[in-house]
């Protein structure tokens, strides 16, 4: 199953492009897109508990010979703009199966928001992103907060692409906002942000914008591509936006959890392999293994972000490097 929490409305039996209730679904491998009949438990409100046992259930990837207890980890994926329900379950796929390939044992979850099929669809999708974000959290993080007891070492990670990490700052902002999420404990391991299409000055230190995001994680890696044109200031569905961190990356003042991989050299050094994609320079990551290693080694959390096997350059000069 491919386990997955819509905030998509419903018309006439199927996803359509506005905000509605959130739908907490298990999709059958050999489904080609998302279904409301995939629903497990009644459509809004909080997580179910069959749902949340399937998806922990897959998360637990043995014991921790220290404790004793289980562990293991949940990815959960939050998609960008233009991307409808087929294209963010073949990426939730790619991620799922990259991610597997380099050993990854705990289950992907993807947060499906209201996003249209149409690039030019950028500002709606926008107000629609921020209009459900904070889903992201009441639905998704706080539902597997909740479950999580002494017993059972279960760590939470997002990988947020383009707009998903505008979800993302947004949901992690509102909720700290208001005081019965806020005095809650809720937190995730690790996040990491490819072709990121947020404000890069927003992502300094004690901007109050991003402050909340740093406080919930242990670590935020950030992937940038100098060559992504999507993200370019002179692309026209971007006009009046400031530099993106996807694009340019994280600012001289930014915490000290929060690292920067260039991925720049790699992309350009294999962007033959992508040339069969669409705007290829901003969903590659999808599509690379080397990419996929390096975040499955952030995920694992066992090693020092300097010593991940494939970077080389140290702390702020972090550069993405296929391995020899």
């Amino acid at each position: 199953m491919d386990y997955v929490f819509s905030a998509r409305r419903v018309r006439q039996g199927a996803f359509d492009d506005e905000p509605g209730s959130t739908y907490f679904l298990a999709v059958p491998h050999a489904a080609g897109d998302i279904s409301p009949a995939h629903r497990i438990g009644a459509a809004g409100g909080k997580m179910p508990d069959k749902w949340a046992n399937l998806v922990m259930g897959e998360a637990r990837s043995g014991v921790n010979p220290r404790t004793g207890q289980p562990k293991g980890d949940i990815v959960i994926y939050v998609h960008g703009f233009n991307t409808p329900t087929t294209i963010m379950l073949e990426r939730h796929r790619l991620i799922k199966k990259g991610l597997g390939d380099q050993g990854f044992e705990g289950v992907v979850v993807s947060f499906d928001w209201p996003s249209a099929s149409s690039a030019l669809n950028y500002l709606e999708d926008r107000s629609d992103a921020k209009t459900t974000a904070r889903l992201l959290v009441d639905a998704g993080i706080s539902g597997f907060a909740a479950r999580q007891t002494q017993e059972c070492e279960i760590n939470m990670h997002i990988l947020a692409h383009s707009m998903g990490g505008y979800v993302l700052r947004e949901a992690f902002d509102d909720a700290d906002d208001r005081p019965t999420v806020a005095a809650a404990s809720w937190s995730v391991s690790q996040i990491m942000m490819i072709s990121g299409d947020v404000s890069a000055s927003s992502m300094g230190n004690d901007n109050p914008k991003t402050s909340s995001l740093f406080r919930h994680c242990v670590r935020l890696t950030n992937y940038q591509n100098p060559f992504d044109s999507v993200l370019s200031l002179s692309n026209i569905k971007r006009v009046g936006v400031s530099p993106r961190v996807g694009r340019i990356g994280l600012p001289d003042g930014r915490p000290a959890k929060a690292v920067n991989v260039d991925c720049g050299a790699h992309y350009n050094a294999h962007r033959d392999a992508f040339d069969h994609l669409d705007n290829d320079d901003h969903i590659w990551y999808f599509y690379d293994q080397t990419f996929m290693r390096d975040a499955f080694e952030t995920i694992q959390g066992d090693v020092d972000r300097n010593e991940i096997s494939t970077r080389v350059g140290a702390n702020s000069q972090l550069i993405l490097r296929k391995p020899a």
